[in-house]
């Protein structure tokens, strides 16, 4: 019985060497794959939708809702999306009237050198030309034309240093964040034959993050949107008939007819250089619905940059916001809170009135998670003195989601609605409230009495 003891005691020590043996082997194997698994992902890395971008954007174009982001709040490169704003202005201008489209532009050394240039995107200008805005501004939209741009830009402000002046009040209005302006074409300052506005740096470059990418845009298309007549053209002749004449193909090529063409799009503006990589704003309409996209330096599966990568991704987004996503009432009108239907009322006819939700609430959600959403009671005031009127503001609904995520809106404002009195309450005459204040009275006098009792029985 000893020797089996011992042999069973040899045995064990065997065993548990091994398994020493084996920890010592796996545990840095555990704490290396666990260290791994802890290393955030590179910027570009796959994500849900499958994109390989270093940041994106969805929004429902008719309210701003966001209903995709990622890394949304980096500032990156724009490129040429930088013209958005540059049309923005122009347009402020044409319909205020300081611009008119048939004004008349004359080149200056400035514009006549950088239009040169077909290595950019360009219509070249002759030295002693005069062009239309009409026609500078189709250029811009269409092909890119960065020459053309710095034209519009002077035309606007005299200099294109003075336009960014423009440029920054406007992105201020707008609530743009994380932006810098340095030139009104996107390109990289280097490109501008040492030109480039006073003040900037040489090799500087136009940044803003993809959420104020997407506000730029949402903007643009509420205030212009006569401005997707331009940009939706895929191809046209930049003074046709002379022999100045220049095809102009858009550089979005998923427009109706081009190479990566996606149903329902019709804007919005391209931009690449090597500084911002791939970068697309496109605007598609099915529908009653259009969605703004914005995909932030594009890549493929291997890492490289392409016109297909920005023009992929951007299908991925259209393809999520289209097939999952539906404008659904989330409150309707009149709906009432359970347990805070009414509220009292001092000096009034009536000793309460009731409230309710004025308008309902119709947002563009994720078509699954549409029971998900909550309305929560957000009272002023928890009393009212008469008169009361009928559609009196008293509050609010606010709409959250009770799980998942929710991005919110383009400008920062969470989903509500108005709470409203359903009816109004008349002041009492002089008898009913000299009544009710007799009734006050005893009914106060009473309740310090019973709590004098209760105090004393205790």
């Amino acid at each position: 019985m000893a020797l089996e003891n011992k042999n069973f005691g040899g045995s064990f020590v065997k065993i548990v060497s091994k398994q020493m043996v084996l920890s010592f082997v796996l545990i840095p194997v555990l704490i290396f794959s666990m260290l791994a698994m802890a290393v955030p992902a590179p910027t570009n890395a796959e994500t849900d939708l499958g994109l390989t971008v270093d940041a994106a954007i969805l929004i429902d174009a008719d309210t701003g809702k966001i209903l995709y982001e990622q890394n949304a709040e980096t500032a990156l490169g724009i490129a040429s999306m930088t013209k958005m704003m540059t049309e923005y202005l122009l347009l402020d201008a044409i319909k205020e009237g300081s611009i008119t489209w048939d004004q008349q532009y004359n080149v200056t050394e400035y514009t006549y050198k950088v239009s040169q240039n077909r290595l950019l995107s360009n219509v070249p200008l002759r030295a002693d030309g005069t062009y239309s805005i009409k026609e500078l501004y189709e250029a811009m939209a269409i092909y890119s034309a960065n020459a053309a741009t710095i034209a519009i830009a002077e035309t606007i402000a005299g200099t294109e240093k003075e336009f960014l002046k423009l440029m920054n009040k406007k992105a201020e209005e707008l609530g743009l964040e994380n932006y810098k302006f340095v030139n009104s074409t996107g390109l990289n300052n280097s490109d501008l034959l040492g030109m480039h506005p006073e003040g900037t740096g040489e090799n500087d470059e136009n940044v803003m993050p993809a959420r104020s990418v997407a506000k730029l845009a949402y903007h643009l298309l509420k205030d212009h949107p006569d401005m997707l007549e331009t940009a939706k053209i895929p191809k046209k002749v930049f003074r046709e008939g002379t022999s100045d004449a220049i095809n102009m193909s858009n550089w979005n090529f998923m427009l109706p007819g081009l190479v990566y063409a996606y149903e329902g799009v019709d804007g919005l503006k391209t931009g690449t250089t090597d500084f911002a990589g791939h970068t697309f704003t496109g605007t598609a309409k099915r529908g009653d619905t259009r969605l703004i996209a914005v995909v932030m330096k594009a890549v493929d599966s291997k890492g490289v940059g392409s016109y297909k990568a920005r023009f992929d991704a951007t299908a991925k987004l259209f393809d999520y916001g289209f097939g999952q996503f539906s404008k659904v009432e989330l409150v309707p009108a009149n709906y009432t809170f359970e347990g805070k239907k009414s509220l009292p009322v001092t000096k009034g006819k009536e000793e309460a009135v009731n409230i309710a939700v004025k308008e309902p609430v119709s947002v563009m959600v994720k078509t699954s998670e549409k029971d998900l959403y909550v309305p929560t009671l957000m009272l002023t005031t928890e009393e009212l003195e008469a008169g009361v009127e009928k559609n009196q503001v008293v509050g609010q609904a606010v709409v959250n989601i009770s799980q998942g995520m929710d991005y919110g809106y383009i400008d920062g404002s969470k989903i509500v609605a108005e709470v409203v009195t359903t009816d109004a309450v008349e002041r009492a005459g002089k008898v009913a409230l000299f009544f009710q204040g007799i009734g006050s009275f005893f009914a106060n006098l009473w309740s310090g009495v019973f709590g004098f009792a209760n105090g004393l029985i205790k």
